[in-house]
C-alpha cells in the first residue's frame, strides 16, 4: 500500500527520573538518551517497516539535528520527497521527563515543522496514495496547517481514506477548534484525554455521541492499559489490551505506533476491531524499548497477535 503522512520530525531527549522536578528543583535523571521521534516520523518508519512505500511530508532545519531526526526514515526506506529544508528555523526537539510510576512532562518545540509550505504541496501524491494520515499536530497553525487542510481536501476529493491521530499537545493548543476537521476524518484516533477535551464532554459515552451527531464515521479510543475501544454510529467494542511478554521501559511513541498498525491492518481487510487489536500489541511492543522509533515491528510478527 501506498501511505502519505503528514506530521512533525523531531529529536526526542528522554529522561527517565524518579521523580519530576518541582519549581527550581534540580534533579538527575536514572537514564538519558537522545532518539529520533516525532509523530510523523514515527508513523511513517513503522509503516515501511510493515512493508508499505511510504512518502512523509515535514519540515527540518539546517542544523545538525535535522539529520538525527530522519535517522530512522531514511533508514527504513520512508521517501523524503516531501520533507523540506527550512534556512531560519530549527529542527523540532522535544524534551521528555518520565517516572516509574507513568507519570509524564514534556517540553515540545514545533519549530521548522510548522513551517511546511503549502505551496510545495503536490496533489497528484496525494491522489496516487491509498491512505493519508495525518498527525493533528500538523494542525496547530502556520504554514503547516494549511498544508494539512489542503491534502485533506485533495484526499476527500478523490476518494482517499483519510486517517486522523490526534495528540495531546494539538489538543491542549487548539482544543474544539480541532473539531470540525476531526469528524471529517474517516479514522479518528485519540485517547481518553483526547476525546473529553474535543468534545467538551466529562464520560466517554457522551463524547462519543458528541462525535456522532457532529457526523463522524468511525473513532478509536486508546485507552491504555485497558486496550482501546472502536466506534461506529452501529456499534462501540472494547479491545482488550495484547500482554506481549517483554517489560515496558518507554511509552515514547506508542500512540503513533499504534496508528501505524491500525491503518495497516485496516487497508489489509481487517475489521476495525481486529485492526485495534494489532495496533494494541504494536503500542506494547515499541514501548519495549527506550524511544519512539527504536523497535522494529514486521508484519509477520504483528500478524502472530492477530
Amino acid at each position: 500500500m501506498k501511505f502519505y503522512v503528514i506530521g512533525d520530525v523531531t529529536v526526542d531527549h528522554l529522561y527517565h527520573l524518579d521523580h519530576l522536578p518541582a519549581p527550581g528543583e534540580e534533579v538527575a535523571p536514572n537514564r538519558a538518551t537522545m532518539q529520533p521521534g516525532g509523530a510523523g516520523g514515527t508513523i511513517s518508519v513503522t509503516l515501511a517497516r510493515l512493508g508499505h512505500s511510504v512518502t512523509l511530508a515535514a519540515r527540518v532545519g539546517q542544523d545538525p539535528f535535522a539529520d538525527f531526526a530522519l535517522s530512522s526514515v531514511r533508514s527504513s526506506g520512508v521517501s523524503e520527497a516531501a520533507v523540506q529544508r527550512d534556512t531560519e528555523a530549527l529542527t523540532s526537539t522535544i524534551t521528555v521527563m518520565q517516572t516509574p510510576d507513568g507519570k509524564r512532562a514534556m517540553i515540545s518545540y514545533g519549530a521548522a515543522n510548522r513551517e511546511l509550505d503549502p505551496a510545495k504541496l503536490k496533489k497528484k501524491d496525494i491522489d496516487s496514495a491509498d491512505a493519508l494520515i495525518l498527525s493533528a499536530y500538523s494542525l496547530i497553525g502556520g504554514p503547516q496547517r494549511d498544508y494539512a487542510l489542503k491534502s485533506v481536501a485533495a484526499a476527500q476529493k478523490a476518494g482517499v481514506p483519510v486517517f486522523l491521530d490526534l495528540g495531546t499537545g494539538a489538543v491542549n493548543a487548539v482544543g474544539m477548534g480541532l473539531l470540525d476537521s476531526a469528524v471529517g476524518a474517516d479514522y479518528l484516533l485519540l485517547n481518553q484525554h483526547e476525546l473529553l477535551a474535543l468534545t467538551g464532554t466529562h464520560s466517554i459515552s457522551a463524547a462519543l455521541s458528541t462525535l456522532g451527531a457532529r457526523g463522524t464515521k468511525r473513532v478509536v479510543v486508546k485507552v491504555g492499559a485497558m486496550g482501546s475501544i472502536v466506534w461506529t454510529p452501529d456499534e462501540t467494542e472494547l479491545v482488550d489490551a495484547v500482554p506481549v511478554g517483554d517489560r515496558v521501559v518507554d511509552t515514547t511513541g506508542a500512540g503513533d505506533t499504534f496508528v501505524a498498525a491500525f491503518a495497516h491492518a485496516v487497508l489489509n481487510g481487517k475489521s476495525m476491531a481486529e485492526a485495534a487489536k494489532l495496533g494494541n500489541a504494536a503500542g506494547v511492543l515499541s514501548a519495549t524499548s527506550l524511544g519512539a522509533q527504536s523497535r522494529p515491528i514486521s508484519a509477520s510478527e504483528l500478524e502472530s497477535f492477530a
